[in-house]
C-alpha cells in the first residue's frame, strides 16, 4: 500500500522555502533566523524543524531549489555556435550566461552571501548545477581559444571569468557608477577584452 502525500504537510514546506528563499537571499544566511522563517511563512518553528533539522539544511535546500531553475537555452546556444568571429562568440556566451542569471536576483544572492558565509561544503551543489553551463559554454569557445583568437588558455577559465562578471555587476557598478552600462555594452567590452591581438 503506497503512502498517501499529506497536502498541508507539503504546502507547508513551499511556504517554508519561499520564506527562506526570500529572507536568505535578502539578509543572508547569519541574517536570518528560523523564527523569522517560520513567522514568515505562518508556521512554527517546529515545523520547520521537522522538514530541516539544521538551518544549514533549509539554507541548501533553498539554494538547490532556485539552482533547479536555471536551464541552458537552445536557442542562445545556436547564436554562439553560429558566431562568424571569437568577438562575436565570447559576447554571445556573455549574453547566454546573463540571461540565465541577471534575472535571478535572488538567486545571485544566495550565491554570493553562501560564498561568504558557508565555505566550500556548497561547492558540490553549485557544481553539480551550473557545471553543465560551464562545459558547454566552454565546448562553443574552444574551437576560438584553439585557433589563438582568444587571449586566454583555457575556455572554461573564461567561462569562469563571465560568470563572475554576472554575479558582482551589480553590486559593482551600484558602488562605483550609477550610470551602469547596458547589458549589451558590457558584453561587447568583455569580448574585447578577450580578444588576442
Amino acid at each position: 500500500m503506497s503512502k498517501l502525500q499529506n497536502p498541508a504537510k507539503g504546502e507547508a514546506e513551499a511556504r517554508i522555502l519561499a520564506s527562506a528563499a526570500g529572507m536568505f537571499a535578502s539578509f543572508g544566511y547569519n541574517g536570518v533566523s528560523t523564527r523569522d522563517i517560520a513567522s514568515g511563512a505562518g508556521v512554527n518553528e517546529v515545523t520547520i524543524y521537522r522538514h530541516y533539522p539544521r538551518k544549514r539544511d533549509l539554507y541548501l535546500a533553498v539554494l538547490n531549489a532556485q539552482l533547479r531553475q536555471v536551464h541552458l537555452r537552445g536557442d542562445l546556444l545556436a547564436r554562439i555556435a553560429e558566431a562568424e568571429d571569437a568577438r562575436a562568440a565570447v559576447s554571445r556566451a556573455f549574453e547566454l550566461i546573463a540571461a540565465m542569471l541577471l534575472n535571478r536576483q535572488d538567486l545571485l544572492r544566495l550565491i554570493q552571501y553562501c560564498s561568504l558565509e558557508m565555505g566550500d561544503e556548497i561547492d558540490p551543489l553549485l557544481r553539480r548545477h551550473l557545471g553543465e553551463l560551464v562545459q558547454v559554454v566552454a565546448r562553443y569557445l574552444e574551437p576560438w581559444v584553439e585557433k589563438g583568437e582568444l587571449r586566454c588558455t583555457s575556455a572554461k577559465t573564461l567561462v569562469l571569468s563571465l560568470i563572475a562578471i554576472i554575479l558582482n555587476y551589480g553590486s559593482l557598478h551600484r558602488l562605483f557608477d550609477r550610470d551602469a552600462p547596458s547589458p549589451e555594452a558590457l558584453f561587447s567590452a568583455c569580448a574585447e577584452l578577450s580578444l588576442a591581438r
